[in-house]
């Protein structure tokens, strides 16, 4: 499907052979200006990386001893997000920028390097050939997501849609995610405004359950379980923050985090791609609506994370419903929700708010 906006995309390299891609609009940058050079003289990047397989819950568990030595909270006269100014060099060569992805320095995933594979009933290995990368949202070091207007919102989706579409077409990818972490409480290491994308080699375990519990029910029912969980919320209503013509959000009714919201477009799609210029553009809305919420939630901004579930890129794409999910952990200005016992050790959550609380407090602030 065609972009919703006018997007031009500027690949280019950095010194070590990473992939860089500029996306802007007409009105900015210059069209046909080449894209700066990388004049860094880096080494290339190690990469030891590879995955193990847990047996009891069937699923992959990522290794990368190389992230140890990524940089943490580096002061805004180090970032290494913002453009290239003043004889600085940084990740992004160009002295500005609108919107920018580039292959991560310090990956989770790696399409060239890793252990051999090695294949047992119980203990297996195999490299992780996946891909990450980080999309900066802005040049604006003190910005946030928040502060973006929609033009810029849908030139970041506009981004996402066209990552997704080629990492998912990437031999031995299974799944691609796109999220932002956002705040020091949930282990931000880099504070400008960005986002990352990871392309797994497997589908994720998370979504693996969504997909199991989708093909019980329709097995059940003969319906689909995605349309309906979004039916019941919009019938009770109780738990709704925000209707549009094309979009519906709302808090979960067994809702994990103290405040949550998921995000649904109301046609049942399998990934960003796959969104019409008309859901897209109220998408942005919808965004910048939900996230101002997020910021009005306490004294100073909730930390949160915002992740687009996304179909696998070759299995259940069929009855998988496109959405998004947006949380933080703060329960109060000074109180946060930590993950002791029960949560992190048995998957077993147990929230302090309640969602129908959650959800009048969340309609309040829009």
């Amino acid at each position: 499907m065609a972009p919703a906006i006018d997007v031009r995309k500027t690949a280019t390299r950095l010194s070590d052979g990473r992939q860089l891609i500029y996306f802007d609009t007409t009105a900015q940058l210059g069209r046909g200006a080449p894209a700066p050079p990388d004049r860094r003289r880096l080494p290339t990047a190690p990469a030891d990386c590879a995955l193990r397989y847990d047996p009891l819950l069937a699923a992959w568990v990522m290794y990368a001893a190389h992230r140890q030595d990524r940089s943490y909270r580096p002061a805004a006269a180090d970032c290494p997000l913002c453009p290239s100014a003043g004889g600085r060099q940084t990740e992004i060569p160009a002295s500005d920028y609108e919107v920018v992805v580039f292959e991560n320095r310090y990956p989770a995933l790696t399409a060239s390097r890793g252990p051999a594979a090695r294949v047992g009933e119980l203990l297996a290995t195999r490299p992780s050939a996946g891909r990450c990368e980080v999309i900066c949202f802005t040049s604006d070091h003190d910005a946030s997501f928040a502060d973006l207007g929609r033009d810029r919102v849908g030139l970041v989706t506009e981004a996402l849609i066209d990552r997704t579409a080629e990492l998912s077409a990437l031999p031995g990818v299974a799944q691609v995610y796109c999220f932002e972490n956002r705040g020091a409480e949930i282990g931000v290491t880099q504070p400008h405004p960005h986002g990352q994308i990871y392309a797994y080699p497997f589908v994720t375990p998370r979504t693996e359950r969504m997909l199991r519990s989708g093909r019980e029910y329709a097995r059940r029912t003969g319906r689909n379980l995605f349309d309906d969980v979004v039916a019941a919320e919009r019938a009770g209503g109780t738990r709704l923050v925000r209707t549009g013509r094309h979009w519906l959000a709302f808090v979960p009714h067994a809702a994990r985090w103290p405040y949550e919201l998921h995000c649904y477009p109301l046609r049942r799609v399998p990934d960003l791609a796959s969104l019409r210029p008309a859901e897209r553009a109220e998408l942005a809305d919808f965004q910048l609506d939900l996230l101002g919420r997020f910021r009005r939630l306490f004294a100073t901004p909730a930390p949160y994370v915002c992740g687009w579930h996304q179909a696998p890129a070759r299995t259940g794409r069929r009855g998988f419903a496109l959405h998004l999910e947006l949380f933080t952990l703060r329960r109060g200005d000074d109180k946060l929700k930590y993950l002791a016992g029960s949560e992190s050790g048995m998957d077993a959550f147990a929230n302090d708010i309640v969602p129908e609380r959650a959800a009048e407090r969340l309609r309040k602030l829009g």
